[in-house]
């Protein structure tokens, strides 16, 4: 199972990988390609699989995840990339995989089940650190990034008739976290400590961003967190049917935070994204690509490189919202966890990456 990589590396072939379930994954690919004509001339001898654990097939990352499985496939017999043909890594085939979520993929690219998947760097440094929703797990090492995709952006959401302004007017507040046991949760308790808003100083729970917006409106609650890739639907619905504020969180101890939780970055929601709200400086969590770091180190070299080719850059800026912010220059920011050597090795070439 041998590929090649295109321009100066075409003629260095990659290792053999592969991945658990291969026989029934070369048997799906194969009953595939003969639906388009393509199976007199695949064969596991001379095909990469890879795959993409992303989440539900309504979410963002399941898109993303198509998105960026074709920009990296080129199936053998494909066309030249110079003729018009893809220009992914060839010999490889990648396919996005609907899952549970990030939990779930984080889980399965460190047990080896899946090669690749989709997650917020914050669960990817709690899984590799062995903390937060992690903790008692062990360290889940096997986790390397290919890349910061794009910010997803942290919400603290409030009544306007509050006057709740800052973190530190949170004191003795009714706060929901996010769900129980999420890299969100346990992000908005850091969040809070660093202002001094304690669950000894709070009553702090754990509600899905629904009901927790639900209980804002009821008056049940003060507060909520919620991370959403670009404009958040659950705070949209609630501006509409109600006064509401975005606590800001760009001040000097969210800066402080930002040097102990390496994977935040600072983000703006501009203004008019939500009824009634300026423009608003927050923090944010990139979405992450990670891959295991068993995944040889040629394979994962080529699939960069096939991230960041002009032709990715078409497809993704012509497909979803989220395609649109995934920029070379924002590739390495907020990472959660080590990068693969193969990543490493082509941001060193372009000298993104010292």
């Amino acid at each position: 199972m041998k590929g090649r990589l295109a321009g100066s590396d075409a003629t260095r072939c990659f290792p053999p990988f592969r991945p658990r379930g291969f026989s029934r994954l070369v048997a799906l690919v194969v009953a595939l390609a003969m639906g388009i004509g393509l199976a007199a001339r695949v064969g596991a001898e001379d095909t990469s699989f890879f795959r993409i654990a992303t989440g539900s097939s309504d979410s963002p990352f399941f898109a993303i995840g198509g998105l960026l499985a074709s920009a990296i496939s080129k199936p053998p017999g494909s066309r030249a990339c110079s003729a018009g043909g893809s220009c992914g890594v060839p010999g490889l085939i990648a396919v996005a995989v609907s899952t549970e979520g990030p939990v779930a993929n984080v889980e399965m690219v460190n047990g080896e089940k899946l090669e690749s998947g989709l997650l917020s760097a914050d669960t990817a440094y709690w899984a590799y650190r062995g903390e937060g929703p992690f903790q008692g797990r062990g360290k889940f090492r096997n986790l390397t990034a290919i890349a910061s995709l794009y910010p997803e952006t942290i919400h603290l959401v409030v009544a306007r008739k509050a006057k709740i302004h800052d973190v530190k007017a949170l004191a003795g507040k009714r706060i929901s976290l996010g769900p129980e046991r999420s890299g969100d949760a346990d992000t908005a308790r850091e969040i809070l400590q660093v202002y001094g808003v304690t669950s000894a100083k709070a009553k702090l729970r754990y509600d899905a961003p629904k009901q927790a917006a639900e209980l804002l409106k009821k008056g049940q609650i003060d507060a909520f967190f919620v991370t959403a890739a670009g404009r958040s639907d659950v705070v949209s619905e609630l501006a509409a049917s109600m006064e509401i504020e975005i606590v800001p969180l760009a001040d000097q101890q969210a800066q402080t935070l930002i040097g102990r939780l390496p994977f935040l970055v600072v983000v703006r929601i501009p203004a008019g994204t939500y009824k009634g709200i300026g423009e608003t400086s927050t923090l944010g969590v990139p979405a992450q690509w990670i891959v295991s770091e068993k995944v040889p180190e040629e394979v994962v070299y080529g699939i960069t490189r096939a991230l960041w080719h002009a032709t990715t850059r078409r497809l993704l800026d012509s497909r979803t919202p989220e395609g649109k912010q995934i920029k070379p220059e924002a590739a390495l920011d907020g990472l959660g966890v080590p990068l693969h050597p193969g990543a490493a090795r082509y941001y060193r070439e372009v000298r993104m990456l010292k």
